[in-house]
């Protein structure tokens, strides 16, 4: 019996094998298995992408992208500042004055860290440099500066001591009504030659303008100089029955020391101004500063002692001459406000111990001893002992704050 040979066998996977030698390209084994099974491939042709001189593929310029570009604000952050401070830059006669003005404005050195700038000093050169200027103002930019004419409050601070000693001079020659006349003339002249020393020079305020009370403060201040310590004896003892003593020694030298105290303030205001072009840093700055305003004081002191020593003036006046000067050095750098309290706070304590004395005549039980601490004070030193105890008080108060505020940059921006 034969075997039955099927049709379908010779499309079996042997087929191929049986078949003629050659390539036959076009029968490609399990194509009866359907259109879903994928057609291999042949492995004889090569690739085209696989060839050494195709080209790359398009997704080869993803893999590589270029950097991106950094903003413009963070890239130059000192830009963005100088539009915030435009007009303090603009306004600005140098860069040391650009540098006053960030430090009133809170700028430390840390924060001039955050603008890429080692200090507050090398921000506002920086910043100065990037405003547009003029031929002028470039050259004082580049340090070049006109040279300074002759100080025209040099007269003016010698006229003080100019009236005071025409005062003393007729006040030693005249006798009975005379004297009187030429006492109220010499203080109308000299209250005139004091308003025109500040107004001009180092003694100048910011604008050109004093606090009024300041100025009641200081006559007050001065008044009692030349005749508090006379009317607080008279008080003592009972009186004043009459008109009693002045002493115009101590106005004599305080006004003759106008001229040295405005030459201090002067060399002062001078040499704060260099330490900034030369210090590198808010505390190396204060740091130069601080000793810098002890000397100025010293300096004026010294001055003030030598003058008030033919004048036969008391310690008192050499307190209330450090007092007016500080005073006076807190207001023309833009510090009013603790100056006036300082004169105010001196002017009182000299009316309570006068009020305290007449207060313990009322026949009141307990009023007796409010003037003890007054009479011990004049016991033991005289009556000259209170206003060196208060003036000096007080000025010591202002030197503390001044060695603060005056060893700030701010403090010497050009007016």
């Amino acid at each position: 019996m034969q075997s039955t040979v099927e049709p379908g066998a010779v499309q079996g996977p042997s087929a191929p094998a049986m078949a003629a030698p050659g390539p036959q390209p076009t029968v490609e084994p399990g194509s009866a298995q359907g259109p879903t099974t994928p057609a291999p491939r042949p492995t004889a042709e090569p690739e085209p992408v696989q060839a050494p001189s195709a080209p790359l593929p398009a997704a080869t310029p993803v893999t590589a992208l270029p950097a991106p570009r950094p903003r413009h604000g963070t890239a130059d952050p000192v830009k963005v500042l100088l539009h915030r401070h435009r007009e303090l830059c603009e306004r600005a006669v140098d860069a040391l004055e650009v540098a006053a003005g960030l430090e009133a404005r809170g700028f430390t050195d840390r924060t001039a860290a955050r603008y890429r700038h080692r200090d507050v000093f090398s921000l506002a050169e920086e910043l100065y440099a990037r405003v547009p200027r003029g031929r002028e103002e470039t050259g004082a930019a580049a340090g070049i500066r006109p040279p300074e004419p002759v100080a025209p409050w040099a007269l003016a601070v010698l006229a003080p001591g100019a009236v005071a000693a025409l005062a003393g001079l007729g006040l030693a020659l005249a006798h009975g009504p005379a004297r009187t006349a030429v006492g109220v003339a010499g203080a109308l002249g000299l209250a005139g030659a004091l308003f025109l020393a500040v107004r001009r020079g180092p003694f100048r305020a910011p604008g050109g303008r004093t606090a009024s009370a300041a100025r009641l403060w200081t006559v007050w201040l001065l008044a009692y100089a030349a005749g508090g310590d006379g009317l607080l004896a008279e008080v003592l003892t009972g009186g004043p029955d009459g008109p009693w003593d002045l002493t115009p020694g101590p106005l004599l030298g305080l006004a003759l020391a106008v001229a040295p105290a405005a030459w201090c303030a002067h060399l002062f205001a001078v040499r704060a101004r260099r330490r900034i072009a030369d210090s590198r840093g808010l505390a190396d700055f204060a740091a130069a500063v601080r000793p810098l305003l002890l000397g100025t004081v010293t300096l004026q002191r010294l001055a003030l002692a030598a003058l008030l020593v033919p004048t036969g003036a008391g310690p008192g006046a050499l307190a209330l001459g450090a007092l007016l000067l500080l005073a006076r050095l807190l207001t023309a750098h833009g510090r009013p406000g603790a100056a006036s309290a300082a004169l105010a706070g001196a002017c009182a304590a000299e009316a309570l111990a006068l009020a305290s004395v007449l207060s313990s005549r009322l026949p009141v039980p307990g009023f007796d001893a409010l003037a003890v601490p007054v009479r011990a004070v004049t016991d033991a030193w005289g009556p000259g002992a209170v206003p060196t105890l208060v003036c000096g008080a007080a000025a010591l108060g202002l030197l503390a704050h001044a060695t603060g505020s005056l060893a700030r940059a701010s403090a010497h921006a050009a007016p």
